[in-house]
């Protein structure tokens, strides 16, 4: 049916939207500890920061899967890099919903954050050689099977499912989630792109790098720091928001809702700047939502009402959304093709350890002072690093080429 392997071709939206739906499909091994903690920290006798650490062990496996994922997709192609990750994520919930120990269940749920992984960087980096044009947006929509599947899944199973069944049959029926759509898609996306094309990109990336004055090591360097430490920043409303609600009185639902809000922005503001990047480049849209998410951040200082924290939330989803794909889209802009995978890997791994950082930093000084005021403004001095270290890669070469131009 689809014959033109170009970029920006039918064939490439079609791919585009399989890559969506196995995103969406996969992805519910990062939210699948969270719809069910209250069950397992209810029948195993846990506290609270004991059964906490399955999220954690969770985010240590996407982290890694995302970088070793992505080396698997370098070398193999990402039909079997989805196929392998897809039996690591129902292996892994399978032995969970028949564990008796915190043990075996951390371990597994380092395997279902590593294979989830696959969901996300993975086909982030798949998708952006099928597209040139519209870039941006195709890497965006990709990004946004993580937090739609944190939207539906979630929703779904509580409505439908949670006061029916005990969590053990729940992890078997996420297991069944996860790759019911992902196996079969997957075949679909075994078309090649021209080599032709590659070979062209090498020579625009090399070219930019050369007019940037900057060698790809330095660069890709720079956007770890930098990932990290915008990370840093956006982990103090998205891991502290039911927390911080319940600190002002509020029940948790409500920061559920709260959290719920900002993943929605999220979305939009993926699109949203997937669109922006194609007309504007990476380093403008990914300094704008940077700005922005540090603006958010300022405004959860003076506002603690259930109204103004409702919207301060859907302002920070807004903002915060399109900044990760942003990094991917300027990594294929400025470095060639040839093992982009686990380039864009370890860029998102750095993210996740920067997430799993700022959570912790941000409940460390809660506990040190008793106020959430200090980790916010923690969050944006992290923040201004995180602007600083894009202004510096988006002007770096502009004044070697002026004073070339001068003494021309």
């Amino acid at each position: 049916m689809f014959k033109n392997f170009s970029q920006d071709s039918h064939y490439s939206w079609f791919r585009l939207l399989i890559t969506f739906l196995i995103g969406t499909s996969l992805n519910i091994g990062m939210w699948a500890i969270v719809i069910v903690l209250p069950d397992i920290q209810k029948e195993f006798n846990f506290n609270r920061g004991e059964v906490s650490v399955l999220f954690s062990f969770t985010m240590v496996g996407f982290a890694l899967g995302n970088f070793i994922l992505g080396k698997l997709v370098d070398n193999y192609g990402i039909i079997l890099t989805l196929l392998f990750a897809s039996f690591t994520v129902v292996l892994g919930f399978l032995i969970s919903a028949f564990s008796y120990s915190l043990i075996l269940l951390s371990f597994c749920h380092v395997m279902i954050g590593f294979g989830t992984a696959a969901g996300f960087g993975p086909l982030m980096s798949d998708i952006s050689f099928w597209f040139s044009k519209r870039r941006g947006i195709a890497v965006s929509v990709a990004a946004s099977g993580n937090y739609f599947s944190g939207i539906i899944w979630p929703t779904l199973i509580s409505a439908v499912f949670i006061n029916s069944f005990d969590w053990r049959f729940l992890y078997v029926l996420f297991g069944i989630i996860a790759v019911i759509l992902t196996i079969p898609l997957s075949f679909l996306l075994r078309k090649k792109i021209d080599k032709s094309i590659l070979d062209k990109e090498t020579t625009e990336a090399n070219q930019k790098l050369t007019e940037k004055f900057i060698s790809p090591r330095l660069l890709l360097i720079i956007l770890i720091l930098a990932s990290i430490a915008c990370c840093v920043a956006m982990s103090m409303p998205q891991i502290h928001i039911v927390a911080l609600c319940v600190d002002l009185g509020f029940s948790p639902i409500v920061g559920t809702n709260m959290l719920s809000l900002m993943l929605a922005g999220g979305v939009i503001s993926r699109i949203i700047s997937g669109v922006a990047v194609d007309y504007f480049g990476g380093f403008k849209v990914l300094l704008a939502g940077s700005s922005l998410q540090c603006l958010a951040l300022f405004l959860y200082l003076p506002f603690d009402g259930l109204t103004s924290l409702y919207l301060v939330s859907l302002i920070f989803g807004l903002a915060q959304g399109g900044i990760v794909p942003s990094y991917a889209v300027i990594l294929r802009e400025y470095l060639p093709p040839q093992n982009i995978a686990s380039k864009i890997g370890i860029v998102l791994m750095a993210t996740i350890f920067g997430m799993a950082f700022g959570g912790w930093v941000s409940g460390f000084i809660f506990d040190l002072t008793g106020s959430y005021s200090l980790a916010f403004l923690n969050g944006i001095i992290w923040n201004f690093i995180n602007i600083l270290l894009i202004i510096y890669l988006m002007f770096k070469g502009k004044s070697n080429k002026t004073l070339v131009a001068i003494q021309n």
